[in-house]
């Protein structure tokens, strides 16, 4: 057999290889690092770490890192550019990588869910979060996954200052238990799609 024969027989056996964009929301600088708003950023550095992918290189006015996860090429962008301006950052990365939107996992806050609860969503609207509205606007699309983070209940005061606060000591262990089950949803999702991930986790 001639190795251009084993290439193919390889190719053949392993069949094509899924390319994921997987991004994490949230603000850069040691200001926001513990803030409600970074729930994205804290739980793609956990999957991250799960993964054994090593976030470092800025591109796309943001951090990135590649490797491959349940026999799927991923991308691991947090982008850099302030919470409002996300899209910007994950357009880019989807334009390079020519991933469409159905390729493309946001991990994200959500006000409207419970501390310590998660959703998975295959597309929809962004709500009041401008991190979302943002990349809506740049993709042209809102037909991207999210992985939803809880941080209600939605409390009465200025929203921008809710989101923006550390997260309180009495709160950790439920958000520390819905990042880990927001790893697993993603690994769940990249393995056997949103559907099955939907299934457990929502």
């Amino acid at each position: 057999m001639t190795w251009w024969q084993q290439i193919k027989d390889k190719v053949r056996t392993t069949g094509p290889v899924e390319r994921w964009l997987i991004v994490g929301l949230g603000n850069p600088g040691a200001k926001y690092e513990k803030s409600w708003h970074n729930l994205g950023y804290m739980a793609l550095d956990r999957f991250a770490a799960s993964a054994g992918i090593k976030l470092g290189r800025l591109r796309f006015q943001g951090v990135t890192g590649e490797g491959e996860v349940k026999g799927n090429k991923v991308i691991l962008l947090k982008p850099l550019t302030y919470m409002n301006l996300s899209g910007h950052s994950v357009a880019a990365a989807s334009k390079f990588y020519r991933i469409p939107p159905q390729k493309i996992v946001v991990l994200v806050d959500d006000i409207d869910l419970h501390v310590g609860v998660i959703r998975l969503r295959a597309q929809g609207s962004a709500g009041t979060h401008k991190g979302l509205k943002s990349i809506i606007a740049q993709l042209g699309s809102s037909d991207f996954n999210r992985i939803r983070i809880g941080m209600g209940p939605r409390p009465a005061g200025d929203l921008a200052d809710i989101v923006l606060s550390d997260i309180p000591s009495q709160n950790r262990k439920a958000v520390d238990v819905s990042l880990q089950d927001a790893v697993s949803a993603l690994e769940l999702l990249l393995s056997s799609g949103i559907e099955a991930a939907q299934s457990v986790y929502n």
